[in-house]
C-alpha cells in the first residue's frame, strides 16, 4: 500500500487521460443486484433474463370494435348489395365468450375482446349500417355493407409474445417499452443492478454553505451541489458528508461518514497546496494510484481506495476544487466509474463539430473547452462559451459540450473540425 506525507517525494508523472481512466477503472467492478418495483426501475439494468409465463395477447382477440363474423358469410356484401344478419350476442373485453358463432350470424364485439368460437374474422362497425332491434322477435338484426376475409382484424395469442420465450436479456437497460412489456407479462417486480451510493465531501477553509450569511472573505460552496446533481444525472445514490475544513481530524471525522458507501467523491484538498490535505489524510487510510492527469482544466485529479477498516475498500475520486475543473474531470471519471458500477456502457457522446472559431492548446494537455454546439445546414458548429477560466461556472452554464483537443495539437483554426462531447 502506498503511504504519503509531507516528507516524501510524490512526484510521479502526469497520465494521460486514457491512461488514468483504464487504471480508475480496473479498480471498479459492476455492483450485486436487488428487487425493485418495475415502477422504480427506469433506466436501471437488469441482472436477470426474463422469460414470460404467459402467451401476449393470452387468447385470440379482436382489433377493433365490431362483429365477429365468419367471412365466408359475407362473399357478396358491398353497399349494393348489403347482408343482414342477426346480431346473436355480446362480448366486452375481459369477458368469456358465451355463444359459438352460427353461420349468418355476428356477434358484437370490442377491441381487445376474444375471439368466439366459429368467428374467422371481426368485422369493424365502418363496414356497417345501424344495428336495428326487432322488439316483437326481441332480436337486432346488422346491415353489412362490406366484405372481410379470414383473419382480418383479429390478433392472435402469443402474436407479441409466447409462453417460454426470453423476452429481455440480462444487461438490458429498462426504457418505457421494456417496463410495458414486463406488465404486459404479469412481472411487478425485477431484478436489477443496484445503485451505487456515492458519498461527497467539499473542503476548503474558505467555504460556507449555501443559505448562510454572505461575507466577503469566504466563498459559497458549489461543488457539493455541483457534484450531487452529476451523480443523480447518472444513476447514482448521493450521500452529502458536509463541508470539510483544511485540517486532518475535519476531514477524518467527515470522512468517517462515507462509511457503507461504494464511492468517495471529494472536490479540492488533492493539489500541491500547502492546506491540500485530503491526499495526504487518503494516503494514511487507504492508497492514492495517482493524483496527477495530463489534461485542462482538471490537472489536479486523485484516485485510490479509501480504507475505513470495514473490511471494504472505497475507491476515491479526487476532483480539482475550481467548479468547472469538478465537473469536467467528473464527466471523464465519476460519470464513467458510475456506469460500470450500474453496468452501464460508458458514457461517450462524442461527435464532430466545425469550429467557428480558433483555439489554442499550448500547453500540452488534453484540452476540454466549453462550447456551445449549434447546427446550421445540417452541419454541427462550435462556437467557445467565452473565458475559459476554471473558476467561471457561467462558461459551462452556456455550453452543451465540450471539444476536445489532443495533447499533440497546439491550435485548431476556424473550419477545423474538433470532437465535442456533448453534455446534459
Amino acid at each position: 500500500m502506498f503511504k504519503n506525507n509531507r516528507n516524501n517525494n510524490f512526484n510521479e508523472a502526469m497520465l494521460s487521460v486514457d491512461d488514468a481512466l483504464n487504471r480508475v477503472l480496473k479498480n471498479i467492478n459492476k455492483l450485486d443486484s436487488e428487487l425493485v418495483s418495475i415502477i422504480d426501475s427506469l433506466d436501471r439494468v437488469l441482472s436477470e433474463n426474463i422469460f414470460s409465463h404467459v402467451n401476449v395477447p393470452y387468447a385470440n382477440n379482436s382489433a377493433m370494435d365490431g362483429y365477429a363474423v365468419k367471412a365466408n358469410n359475407l362473399k357478396t356484401a358491398s353497399s349494393l348489395t348489403p347482408i343482414k344478419l342477426k346480431v346473436i350476442d355480446s362480448i366486452k373485453a375481459g369477458d368469456a365468450p358465451k355463444s359459438k358463432l352460427e353461420d349468418f350470424t355476428v356477434i358484437r364485439i370490442m377491441t381487445g375482446s376474444a375471439i368466439p368460437e366459429g368467428a374467422d374474422a371481426v368485422l369493424p362497425f365502418e363496414y356497417t349500417k345501424e344495428e336495428i332491434f326487432d322488439s316483437e322477435k326481441n332480436i337486432s338484426y346488422v346491415t353489412i355493407i362490406e366484405k372481410v376475409l379470414s383473419g382480418d382484424y383479429i390478433r392472435l395469442s402469443g402474436k407479441d409474445v409466447k409462453e417460454g420465450e426470453k423476452v429481455l436479456n440480462e444487461g438490458t437497460v429498462l426504457r418505457p417499452p421494456e417496463i410495458g412489456l414486463l406488465a404486459s407479462i404479469g412481472i411487478n417486480k425485477v431484478n436489477v443492478i443496484r445503485k451505487p451510493i456515492v458519498s461527497i465531501l467539499s473542503t476548503g477553509d474558505e467555504l460556507i454553505e449555501p443559505g448562510e450569511a454572505y461575507s466577503e472573505y469566504m466563498t459559497y460552496d458549489s461543488n457539493t451541489s455541483l457534484i450531487v446533481a452529476s451523480v443523480l444525472k447518472c444513476g447514482g445514490t448521493p450521500r452529502v458528508l458536509g463541508l470539510a475544513r483544511d485540517d486532518i481530524q475535519s476531514v477524518n471525522e467527515k470522512l468517517s461518514l462515507a462509511s457503507g458507501s461504494d464511492l468517495l467523491i471529494t472536490t479540492a484538498g488533492v493539489s500541491k497546496g500547502d492546506y491540500d490535505i485530503v491526499k495526504d489524510v487518503l494516503s494514511e487510510k487507504g492508497s492514492i494510484d495517482f493524483w496527477s492527469v495530463n489534461m485542462k482544466p482538471g490537472k489536479p485529479l486523485a484516485f485510490g481506495n479509501l480504507d475505513l477498516g470495514e473490511g471494504k475498500l472505497i475507491p476515491h475520486l479526487g476532483l480539482p476544487g475550481n467548479p468547472v475543473s469538478a465537473s469536467v474531470t467528473f464527466e471523464q471519471f465519476g460519470r464513467n466509474i458510475i456506469m460500470k458500477m450500474l453496468g452501464k456502457e460508458l458514457s461517450k457522446n462524442i461527435i464532430n463539430a466545425v469550429l467557428d472559431e480558433p483555439i489554442y492548446n499550448l500547453e500540452g494537455k488534453r484540452t476540454y473547452f466549453r462550447v456551445i454546439i449549434e447546427i446550421k445546414e445540417g452541419v454541427y458548429r462550435a462556437k467557445l462559451t467565452g473565458d475559459q477560466s476554471s473558476n467561471l461556472l457561467t462558461s459551462l452554464v452556456n455550453a452543451n459540450g465540450l471539444a476536445i483537443c489532443p495533447e499533440n495539437i497546439q491550435k485548431k483554426d476556424i473550419g477545423d473540425t474538433i470532437e465535442v462531447q456533448m453534455l446534459y
